[in-house]
């Protein structure tokens, strides 16, 4: 019986532990964009170079008061990693890990350059491919910030540019609210039945041991 009550009250602590402790701390920790002022900071002192774009991810190196260390993208066929800061205060930082964290988005710009070595007038026409990081504007005019074959620079932002939305942070948060909302009710209740049923089997325990007792005095 003693055993039995022990396992009870264990069982109680385990089921209030979601309530009071919350998500578990993952070892890669990543912060949403959900605006779309979030600048990239290549220092904390530094003017933003480009603001990143909005319902992706970034990764988060260290936490800061006023910036928070961070990296973005990966190196691949057409992209860096690139490490730098963001304020703290405008990222909505997460509990899990993405899926699909960063955008992957390139474009091509096509070069024409008048040839010097020719004399019938032709022109040479180059295309290279950019790797997209994000928007910067000045005034009315808007640029992109690439990665073109191994550099960083801003290029006239194209008329036809677009990239979807990263959905996951709303399906997510969605999703969470749902399960919270089912799953509390029957946390409480299961606590409020543990926590009624505990006086009465420790009732029980007492009154078998003092049975006990008295048994072995008659002895």
């Amino acid at each position: 019986m003693k055993k039995f009550l022990t396992f009870t009250i264990s069982a109680i602590l385990f089921l209030m532990a979601p309530l009071s402790l919350g998500n578990a701390a993952y070892v890669e920790r990543y912060a949403c964009i959900l605006t779309d002022d979030v600048y990239f900071y290549p220092t904390e002192t530094a003017e933003g170079l480009f603001t990143l774009p909005k319902t992706y991810y970034v990764k988060v190196i260290s936490e800061g008061k006023s910036f928070t260390a961070i990296e973005y993208l990966t190196d691949g066929e057409h992209t860096k990693r690139l490490v730098g800061y963001c304020r703290t205060e405008q990222l909505t930082f997460v509990d899990y890990t993405p899926v699909n964290p960063y955008l992957y988005a390139t474009f091509d710009v096509t070069y024409t350059a008048e040839r010097s070595d020719a004399s019938d007038g032709m022109l040479n026409k180059i295309t290279l491919t950019c790797a997209y990081y994000g928007a910067y504007s000045i005034g009315s005019k808007e640029y992109a910030y690439v990665l073109q074959e191994g550099a960083y620079g801003y290029v006239p932002m194209p008329e036809d540019f677009s990239y979807p939305t990263n959905s996951e942070y709303a399906e997510r948060h969605a999703k969470d609210e749902g399960q919270s909302d089912e799953a509390r009710p029957m946390q409480i209740a299961i606590l409020i039945v543990l926590c009624l049923l505990v006086p009465l089997l420790a009732a029980i325990v007492l009154r078998t041991s003092k049975r006990t007792s008295f048994d072995d005095g008659e002895e």
